[in-house]
Formats: structure tokens, sequence, C-alpha cells
């Protein structure tokens, strides 16, 4: 994997009522179309630890990852130990609406295994990345599908 990945939108709720769903990482699975599950080691804040389930097509793994920012109303992201990436939701709200941006960030390069099964397993790093973005423009709007519903 080479750079980092970014999907925002606008979301016609306040920020309180996203943050709910965004730092719910329990139901992360109901959002990203590459989750099926993540498991959580209690409340979530700054050293929580997950067990992720993921899948793409036919291939399903798992991961561990910790929560290493989180601020209530503003952003939480959680590192992923298996491939050193980390991923991340920043709310911004101007009082009535509220941006979400999610990103991948790959600050240290992605791990020799994950690069490994990247290239040999899914597909290659472009594909992959293409897959990795679509899922978040999906994540996104499942979020925002659930934050405007009444």
């Amino acid at each position: 994997m080479s750079d980092d990945l970014k999907a925002s939108i606008e979301i016609d709720a306040p920020v309180e009522k996203v943050w709910t769903i965004v730092s719910d990482l329990k139901r992360m699975g109901e959002w990203s179309p590459m989750t099926r599950k993540m498991r959580v080691s209690g409340p979530v804040g700054v050293g929580t630890k997950t067990f992720n389930l993921n899948k793409s097509g036919w291939r399903v793994w798992p991961t561990t990852s910790k929560v290493v920012r989180f601020e209530s109303n503003k952003q939480i992201a959680f590192r992923v130990n298996e491939n050193r990436t980390i991923w991340s939701y920043e709310l911004i709200s101007d009082g009535q609406t509220t941006t979400v941006t999610e990103r991948r960030e790959v600050p240290e390069g992605t791990s020799k295994v994950s690069q490994f099964l990247v290239k040999y397993f899914m597909g290659g790093t472009e594909p992959f990345e293409q897959n990795l973005a679509k899922g978040m423009d999906a994540t996104l709007a499942r979020i925002k599908r659930e934050a405007e519903a009444a």
C-alpha cells in the first residue's frame, strides 16, 4: 500500500448524533462493507483494543487494533496492528450539519506481511486501494443514512 486515503461526507444531523454512531465501534460491521465484525475490549477511548473480522469478496481475515486518538464529538482513530495503518473519523460541525472525514493513514508504511498479502491475495496494491476507497464512500453513506433517519 502506498498513499493515505480520504473520503468525506456532509450529514444533516448534529455532531452529537453522528458521534454516537461513529464512536460505537461494535457497529462498524453495519457501516463498513469490508468489516464483518468488530469486538471491543470495553468502553471506547484511547487504549481500547478491538478484534476485527474483515472481508473482501470470498476472502476473510482477522486483525486487531487499538484506539490511538479519541476526542468526544471530534475524532476517533485506531491503529491496525497487523499492517500498521491508522483508520480515523474526524467530525466538524457548524451546529446543524456535520462533515465526517474518514482516513486511512500509513505513516510508517505497511508491514511486509501486509504488502505480500495485498500483492498476491488481494489483487495488487492499486485494485485493493480502489476497493478500500469505494468501501470508505459506502461506509460514510451508511453512517449518513443512519444519522439522518428520523
